[in-house]
């Protein structure tokens, strides 16, 4: 059984990704060649998710068979939804090597939930709750729009508590950096779901479905439920 890499990669057209295959020594090289030189006159490529499995070279064939309507012709650009993929790769039997800080269990989950993701329309949604072990309330208006999910400025959020408390690193990260003043968020703050724009305000995990609601008081939810 020969055993290589599968990756697919996002590039700077939305909705246009790119499905391939390298051996297992050569990742990081053809990862580093792409993201600089492009492929097919297409550039902004960006490595997503990648994973190692035995009959790669069989594997990729089911995936070029699986997806060739979206396929761009002679090429290995596909114009999909890159969640479907990362869900169908993670399903695979394999060791995950990008990204190199969550499970396989995790980045399917997250692709699911980036999926569901998409259902909900566009609009204005508001959440409030009270954190209990800080005696604080926090509030946030989120503003959705062709799949971003962006936190609007004036939001209250929840003090940095140190670490611990959050387990997504890109939570951490955008706290970090983003402008709040006294609690309050002084910009807005874009995510690719409604779960990470809600933990972002409490700085703890936080199911964005429930928490989020639209102008009518329902929770978010009932667009996932309607998608079923």
């Amino acid at each position: 059984m020969s055993k290589g890499i599968l990756y697919v990669m996002t590039t700077v057209v939305p909705g246009l990704i790119k499905i391939g295959k390298t051996g297992s020594d050569n990742f990081d090289s053809r990862m580093y060649n792409l993201e600089r030189n492009g492929y097919s006159n297409v550039v902004g490529l960006k490595r997503y998710f990648a994973i190692e499995v035995d009959d790669y070279d069989e594997k990729e064939i089911l995936l070029d068979e699986i997806f060739s309507k979206s396929r761009l012709e002679n090429t290995e650009l596909f114009a999909l939804d890159v969640n479907l993929v990362v869900q169908l790769l993670s399903s695979f039997e394999g060791r995950q090597i990008y990204p190199t800080d969550t499970t396989k269990d995790q980045e399917f989950d997250q692709a699911s939930n980036a999926r569901d993701s998409a259902k909900i329309p566009d609009g204005k949604y508001t959440m409030r709750r009270k954190i209990k072990a800080w005696n604080k309330d926090v509030s946030g208006v989120m503003i959705v729009e062709k799949g971003r999910f962006v936190v609007q400025a004036g939001s209250v959020l929840c003090p940095i508590r140190g670490k611990g408390w959050t387990t997504t690193k890109i939570i951490d990260e955008k706290r970090q950096t983003a402008h709040v003043v006294n609690d309050v968020l002084k910009e807005n703050i874009e995510f690719n779901s409604p779960s990470l724009a809600a933990s972002f305000i409490t700085y703890a995990p936080a199911n964005g479905w429930d928490v989020w609601k639209t102008e009518n008081g329902k929770s978010i939810n009932i667009y996932r439920k309607k998608g079923k």
